[in-house]
């Protein structure tokens, strides 16, 4: 197998030198990260670590030196290289070492080698996940647990298990995914969110409030760039 289909992008070499630092907005994501400190470890935080997909948004702080790599994972390819239900990485920072070896001078054989001796994702789970991608959010999951022939229970408990989040939730950080790609340089906001599946833009606020802290306006204009000092709308 190739391991490509289990990231979200390419790995990053990140470096920050001693002087730089910021403050960011990270939003929620379905994304797991990987990272791996090759200077020190910063921020109270393990040398080598995995971050969980997140529900929720947070200020990340980054300052002094920086040496690492970045490698994000879909939550089906984190299930499959690590073998532990996403779900207990939900929101949660655990070292690497708790859950396999990746080491960066043999990166492609570590996870070639962790994914193929870990467990297949469940076919239906998987088919969803595609779906929800494809569509960016924009199926009802009582249609999805029809199309893989599961009861909505079943397939949230599973897709929940392997993925980290509920399908749901899933889908509404991917519709949100897609307004944030789309917003910058549209001339009516309320066309983006109707596109983006928002029954009205009332709608498009409160997941802005409630996965960016902050207000449409606001967050456009501080764009291009959220590695900046944020100060959370009130």
């Amino acid at each position: 197998m190739t391991v490509h289909p289990l990231l979200t992008w390419e790995q990053v070499r990140y470096r920050q030198p001693k002087e730089a630092g910021m403050t960011w907005l990270a939003t929620p994501s379905t994304s797991v990260t990987v990272l791996i400190n090759l200077g020190e470890a910063f921020g109270g935080l393990p040398r080598a670590f995995v971050a969980g997909p997140t529900d929720r948004c947070g200020l990340v702080d980054e300052h002094g030196e920086i040496d690492c790599l970045d490698l994000k994972l879909t939550p089906l390819g984190a299930y499959r290289l690590f073998g532990v239900p996403v779900g207990e990485l939900t929101n949660q920072v655990v070292d690497l070492a708790e859950l396999g070896t990746i080491r960066p001078d043999r990166l492609h054989e570590d996870l070639l080698r962790l994914a193929d001796r870990g467990p297949e994702p469940a076919p239906e789970v998987a088919q969803v996940w595609h779906r929800l991608t494809a569509t960016h959010g924009n199926v009802p999951v009582g249609e999805l647990a029809a199309e893989v022939g599961w009861s909505r229970r079943h397939l949230v408990n599973r897709f929940h298990a392997q993925v980290g989040l509920p399908p749901k939730t899933v889908a509404r950080i991917m519709r949100f995914e897609e307004l944030l790609r789309r917003l910058p340089g549209a001339r009516r906001v309320a066309e983006v969110a109707a596109a983006c599946g928002y029954y009205d833009q009332a709608h498009m606020n409160r997941d802005f409030r409630e996965f960016a802290g902050t207000t449409p306006g606001a967050y456009l204009a501080r764009f291009p760039s959220v590695q900046y000092p944020w100060v959370p709308a009130t």
